[in-house]
C-alpha cells in the first residue's frame, strides 16, 4: 500500500526500496512482538507442544513443554507487512509469495501431524515432504524461467563474468538450491535461536546483493549482473528479518517458543530463492555457511555409517555433537552465531574483489 501512495498520489519518498524496506523491517518486528505472546497462549491452551525426538540429547527433555509452530506467526507477519509495503505486481515478489506460501503449507502440515500425535516421527513422511518441496520449488523455478525471464547464467565469487549459461538445466539447479537451503535451515533449527540469527545475517547479506543487482548504477560499478525489478524482493527480506528479530525475543535461550517446520522450511526456501534471483547460488555456500555445516554433518554421518558402520560425529547434526561433548547450549549457539557473522562479512567483501 505504501507503493500505491507513490503510484497514485505521487508521494515520491515511497518509490524508494530502501524507505519501504525500512518500514517493512520495523513493522515486521513490532507485529511479531505483538503476535508471539498471543500465539504462545493459544498454543499452550491447545497443548501444541514440541515433541522431543527420542534419540535427542538428554538435555532436550526439558524442552518438552515448549510450544512449537511459532514460525506461523513470523511468516504471517512477513507476508502481511510485505503486502503493505511491496509492489505486488512485481513478478519476483509474486514468485517469492508463491514459494513462501507453498513451503508454509508443508511446514504446517508436518508440524500439525507431530503435535496431534505427540510424536516427532509423525507428520508428513520424509519422502512425502521432500517430494512436495521439490514440486513447489520446481513450479516456482518454471515461473522464474518463463514469467520473469531470469537469466540462466552461473556466477561464482571473485569473477565478474558468468561461467556459462545453464539454459533449461537452470530449472533443476534452482530447484536444488531452494530445496537444499530449506532443509539445511530446518536441520539447523535444533537449539534455541540457532537457526534464527544466521538466517537474519543471510537475509541481510542477500538483501544487499539483491538490491545492488536490481540497481543499474551499483551493479555496473561492482560488476554484478543487472536484473531489472529484482530489488523489490529486498522489502520481503527486510520484513522477514524484522519479524525474525521479534521472534528471537521469545526464541532466545531458554526458548519460550520454537519455530518448527512451519518457520524453518519457508524461511530456508526464501533464502535459497534470494540466492537464485540475485545470481548468488554459489556464494550462498558462504552466506549460509552454518547451514552448510549442519547439512554436511548429517550427510557425512549417514554416509559413513552406511559404508563403514562407523560414525564420524558423536551425533548429527553437528550442534548435537558439541552437546555430547558437554558444551553448554549457550556456548554452541553463540559460537555458531559468530561463525555465521564472519562468513557473511567475508561474503560481502567478495562483492568488491572481482
Amino acid at each position: 500500500m505504501l507503493y500505491l501512495l507513490y503510484e497514485y498520489f505521487h508521494l515520491n519518498i515511497f518509490q524508494y526500496i530502501t524507505v519501504r524496506a525500512g518500514f517493512a523491517f520495523f513493522m515486521g518486528f513490532f507485529l511479531t512482538l505483538w503476535l508471539i505472546p498471543k500465539f504462545i497462549s493459544w498454543a499452550m491452551s491447545k497443548n501444541s507442544y514440541q515433541p522431543i525426538y527420542s534419540l535427542a540429547p538428554k538435555t532436550h527433555k526439558k524442552k518438552a513443554n515448549t510450544p512449537t509452530m511459532g514460525g506461523v506467526a513470523f511468516v504471517f507477519s512477513t507476508l502481511v507487512v510485505s503486502l503493505f509495503n511491496a509492489n505486488m505486481t512485481n513478478p519476483f515478489v509474486i514468485g517469492a509469495f508463491l514459494l513462501i506460501l507453498g513451503y508454509l503449507a508443508i511446514g504446517v502440515a508436518d508440524d500439525f501431524g507431530k503435535v496431534v500425535k505427540r510424536s516427532n516421527q509423525s507428520g508428513l513422511s520424509p519422502k512425502g515432504k521432500l517430494y512436495l518441496q521439490i514440486v513447489i520449488a520446481f513450479v516456482v523455478s518454471l515461473y522464474l524461467y518463463y514469467g520473469t525471464h531470469l537469466e540462466t547464467t552461473l556466477y561464482i565469487p571473485f569473477y565478474k563474468y558468468p561461467l556459462f549459461d545453464m539454459h533449461e538445466l537452470a530449472l533443476l539447479f534452482w530447484t536444488l538450491v531452494i530445496v537444499a537451503t530449506s532443509n539445511a535451515v530446518n536441520l539447523t533449527d535444533g537449539l534455541d535461536g540457532l537457526a534464527t540469527v544466521p538466517s537474519i545475517f543471510a537475509l541481510f547479506s542477500l538483501g544487499v546483493i539483491t538490491y545492488i543487482t536490481g540497481n543499474a548504477v551499483l551493479s555496473s560499478y561492482l560488476l554484478l549482473p543487472k536484473i531489472i525489478g529484482v530489488g523489490e524482493v529486498v522489502i520481503i527480506a527486510a520484513a522477514f528479518a524484522g519479524s525474525l528479530i521479534g521472534f528471537l525475543w521469545y526464541n532466545c535461550h531458554p526458548a519460550e517458543v520454537f519455530m518448527g517446520d512451519s518457520g524453518s522450511l519457508p524461511l530456508g526456501a526464501f533464502i535459497g530463492y534470494m540466492a537464485v534471483i540475485s545470481k548468488s547460488e554459489i556464494l550462498l555456500l558462504l552466506i549460509g555457511f552454518v547451514f552448510v555445516m549442519e547439512a554436511l554433518s548429517v550427510i557425512i554421518q549417514v554416509g559413513s555409517f552406511k559404508l563403514r558402520q562407523k560414525r564420524i560425529f558423536l551425533m548429527a547434526p553437528i550442534h548435537h555433537h558439541f552437546e555430547q561433548k558437554q558444551w553448554s547450549e549457550n556456548k554452541i549457539i553463540i559460537r555458531f552465531w559468530i561463525i555465521a557473522l564472519i562468513s557473511n562479512l567475508i561474503a560481502l567483501i567478495t562483492l568488491k574483489i572481482r
